[in-house]
């Protein structure tokens, strides 16, 4: 009679285990904010290090390597220089974990050498058997067309006929990570220039002024979006007033639940410091009058510009001859 939940459960050693991996684990980090990038893929960072893992010391160079079931899970390019190269690696654009901790791939189910619009997530292990074409596949309409398609087939490089292949990459930035797939023309580089062209975009500091990129590869405005620094509408509607620090949107009627205002205050962030010192502020991007739908960015974070990621400035150059040199 009268028994509460705290008379027959010890909430101290579960509260002891959450603080001790919060307050003193190895894989327990303080987030690297110097900008929406590092933000991001710090994030998504996967370790071999750690509480049940390798050390340094002991890691050879098999467990550093890139393998074949990396490929669409974990990024080939981006992982430190130094003593933790290939322990702590990056996880790919499209990379998911199951339920039971496995990295998974998506790919496009093909048959008959037709591709279809079903999507499957699959394991390294469930993968092993099936033929899988490259995303960059000639196709016309939905028909594979070459004689001979490149694919991967346990785990080695080969080509086979059209109707042998059973999947196909859902996108050529399927296999880096999103840090890599921010460079331009990345399959001309050579593989350690871009790596540490990967790593050093995390260390851009945020400028005054952002101007985005003239040359992307269309990633920009997901990182932005999805590193959580820009303002994105929950709903669709018209903006009532906007300033400075807050935007007011009046929603449509039709996204309006029962006994609520349907008004959408968003508070911007102004001018607050990030874990490495640098400045967080938000710009609303909309005007009295506008109309957003859900999901348009209605404020610039740091380090964007019209919602696309801008981590740099555009120089303007110009060349001009000089007693023939």
């Amino acid at each position: 009679e009268g028994l509460m939940p705290q008379d027959l459960i010890n909430a101290k050693p579960v509260a002891a285990a959450v603080k001790e991996f919060f307050g003193s684990s190895q894989l327990s980090q303080f987030m690297d904010q110097n900008n929406p990038l590092s933000e991001i893929t710090h994030k998504r960072r996967v370790s071999a290090l750690g509480p049940g893992g390798l050390t340094r010391e002991r890691a050879g160079f098999e467990v550093r390597d890139v393998h074949p079931t990396h490929y669409g899970r974990v990024c080939p390019i981006e992982t430190p220089e130094g003593p933790n190269i290939g322990l702590i690696n990056s996880l790919a654009a499209y990379a998911r974990t199951n339920q039971y901790g496995f990295l998974e791939s998506p790919y496009r189910v093909v048959k008959e050498g037709e591709v279809t619009d079903e999507i499957v997530f699959l394991s390294a292990i469930e993968e092993a058997d099936h033929v899988i074409a490259q995303a960059s596949a000639k196709l016309e309409g939905r028909k594979l067309v070459d004689e001979l398609v490149a694919v991967r087939h346990l785990n080695e490089f080969t080509v086979k006929a059209p109707e042998d292949v059973t999947l196909m990459d859902v996108s050529p930035k399927q296999v880096v990570s999103v840090a890599a797939s921010l460079i331009p023309f990345l399959e001309h580089d050579d593989a350690n220039r871009a790596l540490m062209g990967s790593n050093m975009q995390r260390q851009a500091v945020p400028t005054l002024r952002s101007d985005k990129p003239l040359v992307g590869t269309g990633m920009e405005r997901n990182v932005a979006r999805d590193s959580g620094v820009c303002v994105v509408a929950r709903r669709g509607g018209v903006i009532d007033s906007v300033d400075a620090s807050r935007v007011v949107v009046r929603v449509h009627d039709g996204e309006v639940e029962t006994g609520e205002a349907g008004v959408d205050i968003y508070n911007l962030t102004k001018y607050t410091r990030s874990n490495q010192n640098t400045c967080i502020n938000q710009r609303p991007l909309v005007r009295k009058g506008d109309v957003v739908e859900r999901g348009d960015i209605m404020a610039d974070g740091p380090s964007t510009d019209m919602g696309e990621l801008a981590l740099g400035q555009n120089m303007r150059v110009a060349f001009m001859p000089w007693n023939g040199y």
